[in-house]
């Protein structure tokens, strides 16, 4: 059974409503179109995981401070830009059920508006001088970056080892879970030795989550991101690599050349996910993110009882079999 995230928020309950207020005092502006895309944006938030992470990892470590409240609005500002980058890369119309930026207001806009969340970020951390906060996500913001040009340029030959997967998701998403978990430790006054522990926590969980995320394209049921769509993409993900890491020389050259040449027809991607089902892809990845999972819970299970180290240990839990 999945707990819901209203549980799970119930610890720090007041503190999110109250970073929603923040957040949209943070993006407010008198220019007329930039507000009105502010509020859509706004409108289709997602689950808000991220700044939990936060919020929880400071409760767990200590106490949560105004520090925290500045380091979920930064992380939520530096999201959100990142997001919108990222469809006008992809070419998405879709967000989240929701049209994209770009397929509204076009790329030029959907860019400068993922600008001005950033510039927002960034001006709100240095006024604030949170120099820390700053540093640890413009690290994170830098190896998302690296990572998202490291998967276009194994993705050319489709070639992608597990080594290299696994180093791809570290730094397109790993990397900004662990800021999260690192920032609310700072956050409370945890010491250096404690912020590492939980940077590497939340980077075991960044891992866990997108694995998770890569297990969805061979899923059954409706989940809002259209099934077999890393396939098309010419993604190579876990389950793939796995599949044909294990399989003859003759049906990995025909496996590849479905994925490169032909990707785009419905029948090829059944044929490519059956494939990766019957040759156990699947069942390797979900024993991966629960390796994963284990050994964040491993490093949570170090810190004293409470009520937010409950609650984390369930976003976890939540993390890895969320449906959607």
């Amino acid at each position: 059974m999945i707990i819901s995230l209203a549980k799970i928020q119930a610890p720090i309950a007041k503190e999110m409503k109250e970073f929603e207020k923040k957040f949209y005092s943070s993006v407010s502006t008198k220019v007329i179109l930039l507000d009105t895309i502010m509020e859509y944006i706004i409108k289709r938030k997602g689950k808000q995981i991220r700044p939990m992470f936060i919020f929880l990892s400071a409760g767990t470590c200590g106490r949560i401070s105004e520090s925290t409240f500045h380091g979920a609005t930064l992380i939520e500002l530096l999201h959100q830009a990142t997001l919108v980058h990222d469809d006008v890369v992809d070419d998405a119309n879709l967000r989240r059920g929701f049209f994209s930026l770009n397929a509204l207001w076009k790329n030029k806009i959907a860019v400068l508006v993922g600008d001005f969340l950033f510039s927002r970020g960034l001006l709100l951390s240095l006024q604030n001088k949170e120099y820390d906060q700053l540093e640890l996500f413009s690290m994170a913001v830098k190896e998302m970056s690296e990572g998202e040009l490291l998967q276009m340029e194994k993705s050319r030959g489709l070639n992608i080892a597990e080594a290299d997967y696994l180093k791809i998701i570290k730094q397109k998403t790993a990397s900004l879970f662990a800021s999260c978990c690192a920032v609310g430790a700072k956050s409370a006054g945890a010491t250096n030795e404690v912020v590492e522990k939980m940077k590497l926590f939340g980077e075991h969980i960044g891992m866990a989550f997108q694995i998770k995320d890569d297990l969805f394209d061979y899923g059954e049921t409706n989940i809002g991101k259209p099934l077999g769509i890393d396939i098309k993409e010419k993604k190579m993900t876990l389950p793939l690599i796995n599949a044909l890491s294990r399989t003859t020389e003759k049906e990995r050259r025909k496996i590849i050349k479905i994925v490169k040449n032909e990707s785009g027809k419905g029948s090829k991607i059944n044929e490519v996910v059956r494939f990766v089902k019957e040759s156990g892809g699947l069942d390797y990845a979900t024993s991966k993110m629960n390796e994963y999972q284990n050994m964040a819970t491993t490093i949570l299970n170090e810190f004293p009882n409470s009520e937010y180290k409950n609650s984390l240990n369930q976003l976890v839990l939540y993390c890895i079999n969320r449906i959607k």
